[in-house]
């Protein structure tokens, strides 16, 4: 099993595959990383060389930013539109969907599961 970019990635599957595994490699970025190194991303990961394993890693650690650092910057973007007070940041402070989406029904995924409200009567068909 490889470990790139801190991340245990899996050695059956195909290296485009497999390093999608890592936060912020995408299907695109996965091909592209391939081609620049130039190992075929259909290669099975544990058939890669020491070689190949150490230019790929060398690769992502200096044209991608991944995991921690990415991570980091994201959350550091949420708290900044938070802390202006914009629309956005209130509606993540909320827990609201952010881009748009209706909430009078759906929207379950970001607002959690549904509280009971009292005394409200259930329609109920004749």
């Amino acid at each position: 099993m490889a470990r790139i970019a801190g991340v245990n990635i899996p050695a059956a599957k195909p290296l485009h595959i497999a390093l999608r595994y890592i936060y912020g490699i995408g299907p695109t970025n996965a091909l592209e990383i391939c081609e620049r190194v130039g190992v075929t991303a259909t290669k099975r990961v544990n058939q890669l060389t020491e070689s190949e394993v150490l230019r790929i890693r060398e690769d992502i650690d200096k044209n991608y930013k991944v995991e921690g650092d990415l991570r980091r910057e994201v959350a550091m973007n949420i708290k900044r539109l938070m802390d202006l007070g914009c629309y956005r940041g209130l509606r993540h402070r909320k827990g609201l969907p952010v881009r748009g989406q209706r909430t009078h029904t759906n929207a379950r995924t970001r607002k959690g599961k549904a509280k009971p409200i009292a005394g409200k009567k259930i329609a109920t068909k004749k």
